[in-house]
C-alpha cells in the first residue's frame, strides 16, 4: 500500500475492523457517514443517498466500490460536476495556494518549496531539502499548533497530497506539499524519538480540520490522512506505527473531518418542514407546513437541522473534566 492511490477498504479491513469502523463514524448523528449521493443506488439496497455506510458495502466483493475521483468513469466525474460542483484541484494549485498561507506566517517565500513555471500557464515545484527555519518569535511547535481548515474538501488534495486528485500520480513524501505534510515534515525535521513524534503529530492532527457533504469523498479524505500519518511514520523510523497509535489518529480524524452542508453547518438534508395543524373561524381544520426557518430566511443559525459537532481538543469539557470539548461548529462563525 505504500505507492496506492486508491486506497482499498480491504486492506484496511485486514489491518484492523475497528479502524475501518472509526473512519466510518459520525459523531453529530452517533452512527455512520452517510453516502449522500445517488451515485450508488443502482448497487441496491443500502446504497441510498440517505443510507449509512456499512463496513460490509465497501468491502469483501464489494472492495472496489469506492475510488477516487480520478479513477471513476468520466460520465460519473461529469454528472458529480454538475450535481455538486464537484471539481477537483491540481497539486500544482493546492500547493500554490497553500504557499501563500505559509508566506504570511514565515514572512518570507519559498519556505518549502519554490514555484517554477512551465508552458500553458501550469506550474509544478522544487522542494526545498534544507531544514525549514523559523522566524523570530515563532518555532515549529507553533507552525504544528496552527489551526488549517480545508471547506468542501473532497478528498481533502491541500491538506495531503498523495497523489494528485486530477491526474492520479503518485506523489513521493519528500515532494508533498499538504498543509498536513509540511506540519509532519517539520515534525520529523525536529523531533527524532518515536514517543515525541508521535505526540507531536497527534497535535498536527488535532489542529488540522475539514468538512466534506458526500459520504464517499469524506472516506477517501480520512483514508488519505491516516496513511499519510503511516506514511511519515514509517519514513522517519523505517518501521510501522503500533496498531493502538494508527487507531488513535484514526480517532482525531473521524473528528476533525466530518459530514456537514457547509452552507447551513448541518448534516446534509437533515432540515425538514414542520407539519401543523390550522383551524379556521367554522372549526375545519388543516394542516399547513412550516419550513425551517434558517432555510427560509437563508439564516445559518436558525436551521432546524443536526448542527455539526466538532471537537476543540485544547478546552477542557466542564462535564467530564477532560481536554477534548464538543462544540458546534456553527457557533465558532462570526
Amino acid at each position: 500500500m505504500m505507492n496506492a492511490v486508491d486506497i482499498l477498504e480491504n486492506e484496511i479491513l485486514e489491518l484492523s475492523e475497528e479502524i475501518l469502523e472509526i473512519l466510518l463514524r459520525d459523531h453529530t448523528s452517533k452512527k455512520n457517514i452517510f453516502w449522500g449521493t445517488d451515485n450508488y443506488e443502482n448497487l441496491g439496497k443500502g446504497y441510498e443517498f440517505n443510507s449509512e455506510i456499512k463496513p460490509e458495502l465497501i468491502t469483501g466483493d464489494n472492495g472496489n466500490v469506492i475510488m477516487p475521483r480520478v479513477k471513476k468513469d468520466l460520465q460519473l466525474q461529469l454528472f458529480r460536476i454538475k450535481d455538486k460542483a464537484e471539481v477537483f484541484t491540481p497539486s500544482w494549485v493546492c500547493n500554490a495556494q497553500n504557499n501563500l498561507i505559509d508566506n504570511a506566517w514565515f514572512g518570507r517565500e519559498n519556505v518549502f518549496n519554490s514555484e517554477v513555471y512551465e508552458s500553458r500557464g501550469s506550474k509544478r515545484w522544487i522542494t526545498n531539502p534544507e531544514k525549514v527555519e523559523f522566524p523570530k518569535g515563532k518555532t515549529w511547535k507553533h507552525y504544528v499548533r496552527d489551526k488549517r481548515l480545508e471547506i468542501a474538501c473532497g478528498e481533502a488534495p491541500y491538506i495531503t497530497s498523495r497523489y494528485d486528485t486530477t491526474t492520479g500520480e503518485f506523489i513521493p513524501i519528500k515532494e508533498r506539499i499538504g498543509l498536513l505534510d509540511r506540519k509532519l515534515r517539520v515534525i520529523s525535521e525536529n523531533v527524532h524519538s518515536s514517543g515525541d513524534w508521535l505526540k507531536a503529530s497527534q497535535i498536527a492532527f488535532k489542529n488540522t480540520y475539514a468538512f466534506e457533504w458526500q459520504g464517499d469523498s469524506l472516506l477517501l479524505a480520512r483514508e488519505a490522512m491516516l496513511y499519510t500519518f503511516i506514511d511519515f511514520y514509517r519514513e522517519k523510523f523505517e518501521k510501522e506505527p503500533l496498531l493502538k497509535s494508527i487507531k488513535y489518529i484514526a480517532y482525531i480524524i473521524s473528528w476533525n473531518v466530518w459530514q456537514m452542508d457547509g452552507l447551513k453547518g448541518v448534516l446534509p438534508n437533515s432540515c425538514e418542514s414542520k407539519k401543523h395543524e390550522v383551524e379556521n373561524l367554522f372549526g375545519e381544520k388543516t394542516m399547513t407546513e412550516i419550513p425551517c426557518e434558517g432555510c427560509d430566511k437563508n439564516e445559518i443559525k436558525k436551521h432546524n437541522g443536526k448542527y455539526c459537532l466538532i471537537k476543540d481538543w485544547e478546552s477542557v469539557d466542564k462535564l467530564t473534566g477532560k481536554k477534548g470539548k464538543k462544540i458546534r461548529f456553527v457557533d465558532l462563525l462570526k
